[in-house]
């Protein structure tokens, strides 16, 4: 995956925009003001941290290498992927959408439904 593929991947999703909180070299993807995915795009090399179900984590790191608990971040909900072919694109593109309605399902249903999240639609309606 190159950076581009990343970084479009990541944008691709509603209400997700690309912030620099940190520096200028590392693009913190955030949806409702709540980061997604985390990445270094110009590093050498590549690789993307993601939000993950805890169990899934674990499962993911044991069938993959290039897979790990996130660096600098709560390991047991983020897991940081090495971009080095060893982990399927499919599966990475994957991830990405996984982290960003793990973000958006906590975000207020208004929230929710002005990005149009498909999660919605499954939840009962509060109140």
């Amino acid at each position: 995956m190159t950076p581009d593929v990343l970084k479009t991947a990541c944008l691709a999703l509603n209400g997700a925009e690309e912030t620099f909180p940190f520096n200028a070299e590392t693009s913190v993807f955030k949806v409702g003001g709540k980061m997604f995915a985390l990445s270094a795009l110009e590093g050498s090399p590549l690789s993307v941290s993601l939000k993950c179900d805890p169990e899934l984590a674990v499962r993911l790191r044991a069938e993959y290498p290039a897979v790990t608990g996130g660096w600098h971040l709560n390991k047991r909900h983020w897991n940081s992927v090495l971009l080095d072919g060893s982990v399927p694109e499919r599966l990475v593109l994957d991830m990405i959408e996984d982290s960003y309605d793990l973000v958006v399902s906590s975000l207020p249903r208004a929230e929710q439904l002005r990005l149009d999240w498909p999660g919605v639609r499954y939840r009962p309606q509060e109140g």
